[in-house]
């Protein structure tokens, strides 16, 4: 405290004035930097990693859906399969007019098969459309993720860095923060 020309000095204000005047630990300061620096990309990383998991859980979704319809479908084709049969046979046991009539019924059923055919063999396409999208976003949330726990890795070696202030360990920091980063270029190239 300072007043009237008199001054005391706390602890704290002495070491941030020795700092200020015959400048900082910059091995410590340089490595909380780095630590930080490393904190905000690994969020990020972290980040857009649960973001690929939400999208490959969204598509698994969407190709559940899209294969409980074509399955669906294909019921119906069967049940129209079945109604088709019933007609054929009544064909063989009738005659005249009732025979022409299940004539009629069989080709009707064949053609509307045909179109529920199409249409159950579409929804198979975007199931597997999908199902190969949810794959491809599964793969780049692992690839975030990695990057994520490697750049954990690194602010770990750099608290003990720190702690120990052996700097070699800053080379493990180092190497730990570059494969993290390159991990996470792959994750944001889609590799």
């Amino acid at each position: 405290m300072s007043g009237h020309g008199f001054h005391v000095h706390g602890p704290h204000d002495h070491e941030v004035e020795h700092v200020s005047h015959h400048g900082g630990d910059t091995f410590t300061s340089r490595v909380a930097v780095l630590t930080a620096v490393l904190s905000t990309v690994g969020a990020i990383f972290g980040y857009l990693g649960g973001h690929a998991q939400n999208a490959a859980l969204l598509y698994k979704n969407e190709a559940a859906i899209q294969k409980t319809s074509a399955s669906n479908q294909w019921n119906y084709y069967q049940a129209k399969s079945n109604k088709q049969n019933l007609a054929e046979l009544s064909v063989t046991l009738t005659a005249g007019e009732a025979q022409e009539k299940f004539r009629q019924a069989v080709e009707r059923y064949r053609k509307e098969k045909d179109e529920i055919k199409v249409d159950a063999e579409k929804l198979e396409a975007a199931a597997k459309a999908a199902d190969q999208k949810s794959e491809a976003e599964m793969h780049v949330h692992e690839r975030w993720a990695l990057a994520t726990t490697l750049l954990q890795i690194a602010i770990a070696l750099s608290a003990i860095t720190l702690l120990t202030r052996k700097r070699w360990l800053l080379g493990a920091v180092v190497a730990a923060s570059g494969l993290g980063i390159a991990v996470g270029a792959m994750g944001y190239l889609h590799l």
